[in-house]
């Protein structure tokens, strides 16, 4: 009975470790968005709401993705691509908008604070679902059909619970660095207090590079959800031109091949997220318009 039950935990754990390599790429870019969410925020809320949302993450994970995932990749597969596309799609706005801020193109409307920390962490746990997503199925694909339904979603859960724990322990470490340094400068040793003072005069060049990866990251990611997932549904334009071009590098080696996916994908996503953005925008000006319009009638017949 133990001899059995070992060997099903390792089967778990070789299929979950095999399954996770595939979602490398995926996972540093969750790693890389996170971090924006708390930037601002008071020292001492910056682990707490990194542990809401990584509780968010894993409620995304257990609650919504993973029954949905196993539900459809059985009853509906037909349906997981088009999820994909509309979560791409979603990656790809939040990452123009924030390239349309870095020029100085910033919506703030009247109820907006940036630093509300709610919003904050819905905008957080929202983001996660997308990327958690395409970690999720990533894995679902990589694992062996024969596993059987129980081993696929202890597998999946193991995943899930590794994933979680990986992105939100390095996005914890990144923002309390700082404090790591202030903490150094007050030591005797003049050595670690030096050490102390450069790692805290790096971090606002440390954020604002991994503000920077964050924002690429989404652009890629999304695009790239975005052109393979059309292909699996209607479109295969934008697929086929990307597959001429990284098959144009391909003799350069993988890695070249990789960047020019890469970039290939980002720029998809950044043109796609600036249309979205152009529609949202003009959609947040004719609201208030509208409203005004209702308020005057309204004055103008009393």
């Amino acid at each position: 009975m133990s001899v059995g039950l070992l060997a099903v935990v390792d089967d778990i754990l070789s299929a979950a470790l095999k399954a996770s390599a595939k979602t490398a790429g995926v996972v540093i870019d969750d790693a890389a968005v996170t971090p924006q969410y708390v930037q601002g925020l008071a020292p001492a809320r910056e682990l707490p709401v990194v542990g809401k949302i990584a509780l968010g993450s894993l409620f995304n994970k257990f609650v919504i993705i993973i029954p949905v995932a196993l539900l459809l990749s059985t009853f509906a597969p037909w349906v997981l691509p088009w999820l994909l596309v509309v979560g791409g799609t979603y990656l790809c706005f939040e990452g123009a908008e924030k390239v349309a801020e870095w020029f100085g193109h910033h919506h703030v409307s009247a109820d907006d604070d940036s630093r509300d920390e709610r919003k904050l962490v819905f905008g957080a746990i929202r983001t996660d679902l997308i990327l958690s997503t395409e970690i999720m199925l990533i894995s679902l694909a990589s694992l062996d059909t024969s596993l059987g339904f129980w081993l696929t979603l202890a597998a999946l859960a193991l995943i899930a619970l590794g994933m979680t724990a990986l992105v939100y322990g390095a996005v914890a470490l990144l923002v309390k660095i700082d404090d790591v340094g202030l903490r150094l400068m007050a030591h005797p040793s003049q050595g670690l207090r030096r050490l102390g003072d450069r790692v805290v005069r790096s971090m606002p060049a440390v954020f604002r590079t991994i503000g920077i990866v964050g924002t690429v990251a989404m652009l890629w990611v999304g695009g790239h959800l975005v052109i393979a997932n059309l292909a699996e549904t209607f479109w295969h334009g934008p697929y086929d031109l990307l597959h001429v071009l990284t098959h144009a590098v391909e003799p350069a080696g993988p890695v070249v091949e990789w960047l020019v996916d890469t970039a290939a994908s980002a720029v998809f996503g950044l043109l796609l997220g600036a249309v979205v953005v152009l529609v949202v925008t003009a959609v947040r000006r004719l609201r208030p318009a509208r409203g005004h319009e209702g308020v005057d009638s309204l004055n103008s017949n009393s």
